[in-house]
Protein backbone atom coordinates (compact mmCIF):
# COMPACT_ATOMS: atom_id res chain seq x y z
CA UNK A 1 0.00 0.00 0.00
CA UNK A 2 1.44 3.75 -0.75
CA UNK A 3 1.28 5.79 1.54
CA UNK A 4 1.17 9.61 1.09
CA UNK A 5 4.61 10.26 2.42
CA UNK A 6 5.29 7.43 -0.51
CA UNK A 7 3.94 9.41 -3.18
CA UNK A 8 5.12 12.42 -2.33
CA UNK A 9 8.51 11.29 -2.11
CA UNK A 10 7.93 9.60 -5.73
CA UNK A 11 6.46 12.94 -6.82
CA UNK A 12 9.46 15.09 -5.91
CA UNK A 13 12.01 12.29 -7.08
CA UNK A 14 10.50 12.58 -10.28
CA UNK A 15 10.20 16.69 -10.02
CA UNK A 16 14.21 16.65 -8.84
CA UNK A 17 14.84 14.49 -12.29
CA UNK A 18 12.63 17.22 -14.46
CA UNK A 19 14.56 20.08 -12.79
CA UNK A 20 17.71 18.16 -13.53
CA UNK A 21 17.60 17.73 -17.35
CA UNK A 22 16.19 21.15 -17.58
CA UNK A 23 19.04 22.99 -15.72
CA UNK A 24 21.27 20.81 -17.75
CA UNK A 25 19.67 21.93 -21.36
CA UNK A 26 19.50 25.07 -20.53
CA UNK A 27 23.22 25.83 -19.82
CA UNK A 28 24.74 23.88 -22.37
CA UNK A 29 22.20 26.09 -24.66
CA UNK A 30 24.07 29.00 -22.66
CA UNK A 31 27.35 27.26 -22.93
CA UNK A 32 26.71 26.95 -26.85
CA UNK A 33 25.74 30.46 -27.33
CA UNK A 34 28.77 31.89 -25.58
CA UNK A 35 30.97 29.59 -28.34
CA UNK A 36 31.96 26.82 -25.97
CA UNK A 37 30.51 23.72 -27.09
CA UNK A 38 31.40 22.92 -30.84
CA UNK A 39 28.35 21.79 -33.44
CA UNK A 40 24.33 22.12 -32.13
CA UNK A 41 22.89 20.68 -30.16
CA UNK A 42 19.15 18.83 -30.07
CA UNK A 43 17.21 19.58 -26.74
CA UNK A 44 13.80 18.16 -25.02
CA UNK A 45 13.34 20.96 -23.13
CA UNK A 46 9.26 20.54 -22.69
CA UNK A 47 9.71 16.68 -22.94
CA UNK A 48 11.17 15.86 -19.34
CA UNK A 49 8.34 14.29 -17.98
CA UNK A 50 8.94 11.65 -20.47
CA UNK A 51 12.34 10.31 -19.71
CA UNK A 52 11.61 10.71 -15.74
CA UNK A 53 8.44 8.97 -15.83
CA UNK A 54 9.62 5.91 -17.52
CA UNK A 55 13.50 5.97 -16.64
CA UNK A 56 12.13 6.02 -12.53
CA UNK A 57 10.70 2.35 -13.53
CA UNK A 58 13.92 0.78 -14.78
CA UNK A 59 16.78 -0.62 -13.03
CA UNK A 60 20.44 -0.12 -13.40
CA UNK A 61 21.04 -3.20 -15.28
CA UNK A 62 18.24 -2.27 -17.66
CA UNK A 63 19.20 -1.07 -21.22
CA UNK A 64 18.39 2.15 -22.86
CA UNK A 65 18.75 3.59 -26.70
CA UNK A 66 17.99 6.90 -27.17
CA UNK A 67 17.53 9.13 -30.36
CA UNK A 68 19.50 12.47 -31.68
CA UNK A 69 17.57 14.17 -28.25
CA UNK A 70 18.96 12.24 -25.41
CA UNK A 71 20.29 14.64 -23.16
CA UNK A 72 17.23 13.82 -21.14
CA UNK A 73 17.52 10.09 -21.04
CA UNK A 74 20.66 9.46 -20.56
CA UNK A 75 20.32 12.35 -17.32
CA UNK A 76 16.99 10.29 -16.13
CA UNK A 77 18.84 6.79 -16.49
CA UNK A 78 21.81 7.80 -14.03
CA UNK A 79 24.74 8.97 -16.56
CA UNK A 80 26.91 11.06 -14.50
CA UNK A 81 26.32 15.20 -15.16
CA UNK A 82 30.66 15.44 -15.35
CA UNK A 83 30.91 13.05 -18.12
CA UNK A 84 28.39 14.09 -20.00
CA UNK A 85 28.79 17.99 -19.58
CA UNK A 86 32.39 17.15 -20.89
CA UNK A 87 30.92 14.86 -23.94
CA UNK A 88 29.60 18.14 -25.14
CA UNK A 89 32.37 20.16 -25.01
CA UNK A 90 34.27 17.43 -26.50
CA UNK A 91 36.74 16.94 -23.47
CA UNK A 92 38.78 13.81 -22.93
CA UNK A 93 36.51 13.34 -20.00
CA UNK A 94 33.26 12.52 -21.36
CA UNK A 95 31.56 9.52 -21.52
CA UNK A 96 32.80 8.76 -24.84
CA UNK A 97 36.14 10.99 -24.42
CA UNK A 98 34.49 13.59 -26.43
CA UNK A 99 34.16 11.75 -29.41
CA UNK A 100 30.28 11.27 -29.37
CA UNK A 101 29.10 14.80 -28.65
CA UNK A 102 25.81 15.61 -28.38
CA UNK A 103 23.95 13.34 -30.43
CA UNK A 104 26.02 10.44 -29.75
CA UNK A 105 26.23 10.18 -26.16
CA UNK A 106 26.55 6.81 -24.26
CA UNK A 107 27.18 5.68 -20.75
CA UNK A 108 27.23 1.79 -20.78
CA UNK A 109 28.14 1.77 -16.91
CA UNK A 110 24.23 2.78 -16.13
CA UNK A 111 22.59 1.27 -19.12
CA UNK A 112 22.69 3.65 -21.86
CA UNK A 113 23.68 2.48 -24.86
CA UNK A 114 23.90 5.46 -26.88
CA UNK A 115 22.40 8.13 -28.41
CA UNK A 116 21.84 8.17 -32.19
CA UNK A 117 21.90 10.68 -35.06
CA UNK A 118 19.86 8.30 -37.33
CA UNK A 119 16.44 8.83 -36.99
CA UNK A 120 14.70 5.26 -36.21
CA UNK A 121 18.23 3.57 -35.45
CA UNK A 122 18.09 2.97 -31.63
CA UNK A 123 15.22 0.56 -32.13
CA UNK A 124 17.27 -2.20 -34.12
CA UNK A 125 19.73 -1.27 -31.51
CA UNK A 126 17.43 -2.24 -28.93
CA UNK A 127 15.97 -5.30 -30.18
CA UNK A 128 19.59 -6.69 -30.60
CA UNK A 129 20.04 -5.83 -26.90
CA UNK A 130 17.27 -7.77 -26.07
CA UNK A 131 18.04 -10.43 -27.96
CA UNK A 132 21.55 -10.61 -26.33
CA UNK A 133 20.06 -10.20 -23.31
CA UNK A 134 17.64 -13.43 -23.84
CA UNK A 135 20.58 -15.46 -24.99
CA UNK A 136 22.68 -14.72 -21.79
CA UNK A 137 19.50 -15.46 -19.35
CA UNK A 138 19.47 -11.82 -18.07
CA UNK A 139 16.15 -10.92 -16.38
CA UNK A 140 16.78 -7.44 -17.73
CA UNK A 141 14.86 -5.44 -20.38
CA UNK A 142 15.59 -2.55 -22.94
CA UNK A 143 14.30 0.48 -23.76
CA UNK A 144 13.92 2.28 -26.59
CA UNK A 145 13.21 6.04 -26.89
CA UNK A 146 13.00 7.65 -30.33
CA UNK A 147 10.14 10.58 -31.64
CA UNK A 148 7.15 10.28 -33.92
CA UNK A 149 9.07 10.90 -36.99
CA UNK A 150 10.85 7.21 -36.62
CA UNK A 151 7.81 5.83 -37.33
CA UNK A 152 8.02 6.79 -40.80
CA UNK A 153 10.93 4.30 -40.91
CA UNK A 154 12.18 1.32 -42.30
CA UNK A 155 13.36 0.06 -38.78
CA UNK A 156 9.92 0.49 -36.75
CA UNK A 157 8.60 -1.91 -38.78
CA UNK A 158 11.25 -4.31 -38.54
CA UNK A 159 12.16 -3.71 -34.92
CA UNK A 160 8.27 -4.58 -33.40
CA UNK A 161 8.07 -7.05 -36.18
CA UNK A 162 11.33 -8.80 -35.14
CA UNK A 163 10.85 -8.21 -31.30
CA UNK A 164 7.09 -9.39 -31.41
CA UNK A 165 8.39 -12.49 -33.31
CA UNK A 166 10.35 -13.30 -30.51
CA UNK A 167 8.52 -11.60 -27.58
CA UNK A 168 11.41 -9.50 -26.98
CA UNK A 169 11.76 -7.25 -23.73
CA UNK A 170 11.76 -4.55 -25.08
CA UNK A 171 9.29 -1.17 -23.72
CA UNK A 172 8.99 1.17 -27.57
CA UNK A 173 8.73 4.76 -26.11
CA UNK A 174 7.51 7.78 -28.80
CA UNK A 175 7.94 10.81 -27.67
CA UNK A 176 5.27 12.36 -30.12
CA UNK A 177 5.89 15.81 -30.00
CA UNK A 178 4.07 16.15 -33.63
CA UNK A 179 6.99 17.97 -35.48
CA UNK A 180 9.89 15.75 -37.05
CA UNK A 181 12.46 18.54 -37.40
CA UNK A 182 10.43 21.46 -38.91
CA UNK A 183 7.50 19.31 -40.56
CA UNK A 184 4.38 18.23 -38.51
CA UNK A 185 4.04 14.73 -38.53
CA UNK A 186 -0.01 14.38 -39.49
CA UNK A 187 1.37 15.59 -42.40
CA UNK A 188 3.28 12.90 -43.80
CA UNK A 189 1.94 10.03 -41.79
CA UNK A 190 -0.72 7.59 -43.59
CA UNK A 191 -3.37 5.91 -41.50
CA UNK A 192 -4.56 6.10 -37.54
CA UNK A 193 -1.04 6.34 -36.26
CA UNK A 194 1.44 4.35 -34.09
CA UNK A 195 -0.57 2.57 -32.02
CA UNK A 196 -2.43 0.91 -35.11
CA UNK A 197 0.76 0.01 -36.67
CA UNK A 198 1.91 -1.20 -33.51
CA UNK A 199 -0.62 -3.18 -32.65
CA UNK A 200 -1.28 -4.79 -35.86
CA UNK A 201 2.16 -6.75 -35.20
CA UNK A 202 0.76 -7.58 -32.11
CA UNK A 203 2.37 -5.37 -30.09
CA UNK A 204 -0.01 -3.28 -27.67
CA UNK A 205 0.04 0.18 -27.19
CA UNK A 206 -1.00 2.42 -24.27
CA UNK A 207 -0.95 6.05 -24.71
CA UNK A 208 -0.38 8.58 -22.42
CA UNK A 209 -0.26 12.65 -22.06
CA UNK A 210 3.67 12.93 -21.83
CA UNK A 211 3.52 16.43 -19.85
CA UNK A 212 2.09 14.31 -16.82
CA UNK A 213 4.82 13.04 -15.54
CA UNK A 214 3.05 11.02 -12.81
CA UNK A 215 0.92 9.53 -15.58
CA UNK A 216 4.06 8.81 -17.69
CA UNK A 217 5.08 7.01 -14.53
CA UNK A 218 1.76 5.03 -13.86
CA UNK A 219 1.71 3.60 -17.64
CA UNK A 220 5.52 2.81 -17.37
CA UNK A 221 5.31 1.41 -14.39
CA UNK A 222 2.35 -1.06 -15.57
CA UNK A 223 4.30 -1.90 -19.06
CA UNK A 224 7.91 -2.66 -17.27
CA UNK A 225 5.79 -5.10 -14.57
CA UNK A 226 4.44 -6.93 -18.38
CA UNK A 227 7.97 -7.05 -19.95
CA UNK A 228 9.18 -8.47 -16.58
CA UNK A 229 6.56 -10.77 -16.80
CA UNK A 230 7.42 -12.20 -19.88
CA UNK A 231 4.45 -10.84 -22.06
CA UNK A 232 7.15 -10.03 -25.08
CA UNK A 233 7.11 -6.32 -26.34
CA UNK A 234 4.91 -3.18 -25.59
CA UNK A 235 4.73 0.44 -26.90
CA UNK A 236 4.23 3.85 -24.95
CA UNK A 237 2.89 6.41 -26.90
CA UNK A 238 3.33 9.69 -25.16
CA UNK A 239 2.29 12.81 -26.41
CA UNK A 240 4.00 15.72 -25.44
CA UNK A 241 5.97 19.23 -27.03
CA UNK A 242 8.99 20.50 -27.99
CA UNK A 243 9.28 23.59 -26.50
CA UNK A 244 12.53 25.09 -28.28
CA UNK A 245 13.59 24.83 -31.61
CA UNK A 246 14.88 21.83 -33.35
CA UNK A 247 18.41 22.47 -32.49
CA UNK A 248 20.43 25.12 -30.56
CA UNK A 249 20.56 27.51 -34.16
CA UNK A 250 17.03 27.28 -34.83
CA UNK A 251 14.92 30.31 -33.16
CA UNK A 252 11.70 28.37 -34.64
CA UNK A 253 10.43 31.67 -35.77
CA UNK A 254 8.57 29.50 -38.22
CA UNK A 255 6.36 28.17 -35.11
CA UNK A 256 3.08 29.54 -33.89
CA UNK A 257 3.76 31.39 -30.88
CA UNK A 258 -0.05 31.49 -29.38
CA UNK A 259 1.11 27.60 -30.15
CA UNK A 260 4.46 27.66 -28.03
CA UNK A 261 2.55 29.85 -25.34
CA UNK A 262 -0.06 27.32 -24.77
CA UNK A 263 2.73 24.63 -24.86
CA UNK A 264 4.36 26.56 -22.08
CA UNK A 265 1.46 26.46 -19.73
CA UNK A 266 1.33 22.80 -20.30
CA UNK A 267 5.33 21.88 -19.98
CA UNK A 268 5.22 18.74 -16.89
CA UNK A 269 7.94 20.64 -14.94
CA UNK A 270 5.17 23.71 -13.90
CA UNK A 271 1.97 21.18 -13.95
CA UNK A 272 4.19 19.12 -11.12
CA UNK A 273 4.92 22.27 -9.22
CA UNK A 274 1.42 23.05 -9.29
CA UNK A 275 0.25 19.66 -8.11
CA UNK A 276 3.22 19.46 -5.46
CA UNK A 277 2.22 23.29 -4.34
CA UNK A 278 -1.70 21.51 -4.10
CA UNK A 279 -0.47 18.82 -2.26
CA UNK A 280 0.87 20.84 0.75
CA UNK A 281 4.83 21.08 -0.37
CA UNK A 282 6.71 23.99 0.72
CA UNK A 283 7.44 26.78 -2.62
CA UNK A 284 10.67 26.84 -0.90
CA UNK A 285 11.45 23.35 -1.22
CA UNK A 286 10.86 23.10 -4.78
CA UNK A 287 12.87 26.13 -5.58
CA UNK A 288 15.61 24.26 -3.70
CA UNK A 289 15.34 21.42 -5.65
CA UNK A 290 15.18 23.98 -8.60
CA UNK A 291 18.31 26.47 -7.31
CA UNK A 292 20.71 23.53 -6.68
CA UNK A 293 20.29 21.53 -10.41
CA UNK A 294 21.08 24.91 -12.00
CA UNK A 295 23.96 25.24 -9.34
CA UNK A 296 25.12 21.53 -10.31
CA UNK A 297 25.01 22.34 -13.70
CA UNK A 298 27.11 25.81 -13.65
CA UNK A 299 29.45 24.04 -11.95
CA UNK A 300 29.63 21.09 -14.29
CA UNK A 301 29.73 23.42 -17.19
CA UNK A 302 32.95 25.37 -15.44
CA UNK A 303 34.51 21.95 -14.89
CA UNK A 304 34.23 21.01 -18.58
CA UNK A 305 35.44 24.02 -19.61
CA UNK A 306 38.66 23.97 -17.88
CA UNK A 307 38.79 20.03 -18.68
CA UNK A 308 41.50 18.82 -21.09
CA UNK A 309 41.12 18.50 -24.70
CA UNK A 310 41.58 14.55 -26.00
CA UNK A 311 44.85 13.80 -27.23
CA UNK A 312 44.80 13.79 -30.73
CA UNK A 313 46.54 10.05 -30.86
CA UNK A 314 43.40 8.73 -29.23
CA UNK A 315 40.98 9.48 -32.32
CA UNK A 316 42.11 6.17 -34.48
CA UNK A 317 40.56 4.39 -31.34
CA UNK A 318 37.19 3.04 -31.38
CA UNK A 319 36.67 2.81 -35.11
CA UNK A 320 36.30 -0.12 -36.63
CA UNK A 321 39.03 0.10 -39.09
CA UNK A 322 41.31 3.04 -39.03
CA UNK A 323 43.71 1.77 -41.53
CA UNK A 324 46.29 3.53 -42.74
CA UNK A 325 46.40 6.84 -43.03
CA UNK A 326 49.80 8.75 -43.83
CA UNK A 327 52.08 6.76 -41.79
CA UNK A 328 49.40 6.50 -38.87
CA UNK A 329 48.49 2.94 -37.65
Amino acid sequence: MTTGGDNRARLLALYGTMCRIRAFEETALAAHRAGEIPGPLHVSIGQEGVAAGVCRNLRRDDRITSNHRGHGHALAKGAGVAGMMEELFGRAGGHCRGKGGSMHVADFSVGMLGANGVVAGGIPIAVGAAQGLRILGSDAIVCCFFGDGAINRGPFLEGLNWAALYRLPVLFVCEDNGVAAFTEAASVTAGPGIAARAEALGVPCLSVDGNDAVAVDEAASQLVAELRAGAGPRLLHATTYRITGHTSTDPAAWRDPAEVEAARGAEPIGRLRARLLGEGVAARTLDTVEGDARAEMSQARAAALAAPWPDPAVAWEDVQDAGAVQGVR
